[in-house]
């Protein structure tokens, strides 16, 4: 019997893996000699079972040891990502992509890490590539881009190499409707390794894990959100349409609270206002807000993500205290310029 047949069965038996095991059973999946058929039992009976932080923690911590490192550890420290899971079905605007952009304008380091859409007509590297982004770079490009942009992007399929053995059993079990583990790793596994991160949850529950995941992976300050829409139905955002369960991690381990628009003195809107689109319709909604024209409840929620991540690396003791000045930088022409900026280093070869 295998060594992920045996994993495989204790976790039918509803007992939790050690941290021991959890990596073993990552490097295994992460290998070309296990069957498929094998792999998506071990991943259903993980998932049956309920997966732990600490589960959750070692899978993240494997795969990112088996990641490529893009050598961005001169600005890690001072780093931020803001990444959801995805998979929440909200059709939401790439509300990530804008604060990425609205950061970086603030001399805020970015290491943003995501993929292209999958459960949505467009994800943050459709539209940051839609933004003169080029999502092939490679990491010595990717420096540069840090130290005159302030800001890259980590595609994920360039990243992490280990996946192409697990895509096959992805795939299958995204046919039979099931979730996995993989559903959820992609925000742990930053390859640049940023010391702070927002982190959107499809669910209240997964919210709670990722953040005692990210605790015991080490963050620096972080927080894990989830944007309730109405009973049954959320999104993976901190936004000022929603009630928003937010958990901490890091500097923040222990805080738990429910945030809405008005504790930040800012109005509540209307859901319909964060509404997305396909990648020409969004690159239109960017164009809008840039104008002044966008629908003021994208605008406050892209302003209060910004202010929570200044808060979070430590610019500001209070998140209300950076709204104004998160404001200006994206309505006041730094964040066009930014986009500008972008558009002619990517265009150099």
């Amino acid at each position: 019997m295998s060594a992920l047949t045996l994993l495989t069965a204790k976790l039918r038996a509803r007992q939790d893996l050690s941290g021991e095991e959890a990596s073993m059973g990552a490097a295994l999946l992460a290998s070309g000699e296990e069957a498929d058929s094998e792999k998506a039992a071990f991943l259903i009976a993980l998932a049956d079972k309920g997966e732990t932080a600490g589960e959750v923690a070692a899978f993240a911590s494997a795969f990112r040891g088996l990641a490529i490192d893009p050598g961005v550890q001169e600005w890690a420290p001072r780093a931020v990502d803001i990444v959801g899971t995805g998979g929440d079905h909200a059709g939401g605007f790439n509300v990530s992509s804008l604060v990425v952009l609205t950061l970086a304008s603030a001399g805020v380091p970015v290491m943003k890490h995501g993929n292209r859409g999958i459960t949505s007509k467009c994800g943050s590297a459709d539209l940051l590539a839609g933004l003169g982004v080029d999502l092939a770079a490679p990491p010595e490009k990717l420096r540069r881009a840090l130290e005159q942009l302030g800001f890259v992007f980590f595609f994920a399929p360039n990243y992490h190499p280990a996946f192409k053995h697990i895509g096959p059993v992805r795939k299958l079990l995204a046919g039979q409707g099931r979730r996995s583990v993989f559903n959820i790793l992609g925000p742990l596994i930053n390859p640049g390794r940023p010391a702070h991160v927002l982190l959107g949850s499809f669910s209240v529950e997964w919210a709670a894990k990722l953040a005692a995941a990210a605790d015991v992976l080490g963050v620096g300050a972080g927080l894990a959100v989830h944007g309730i829409i109405s009973e049954g139905r959320g999104i993976d955002e901190l936004t000022t349409a929603t009630a928003n369960k937010v958990y901490g991690a890091g500097r923040l381990r222990g805080f738990e609270a429910e945030w809405r628009a008005a504790d930040f003195g800012l109005p509540e809107s209307r859901f319909a206002d964060l509404a997305g689109s396909d990648l020409a319709g969004n690159l239109c909604i960017v164009a809008d807000l840039l104008e002044g024209r966008g629908p003021e409840g994208l605008v406050n929620t892209i302003v209060l993500n910004t202010a929570v991540c200044l808060w979070l690396v430590g610019r500001v003791r209070d998140p209300r205290e950076a709204l104004a000045l998160s404001k200006d930088l994206l309505l006041g022409g730094a964040v066009r310029a930014k986009i500008e900026a972008t558009r002619t280093f990517y265009s150099r070869t």
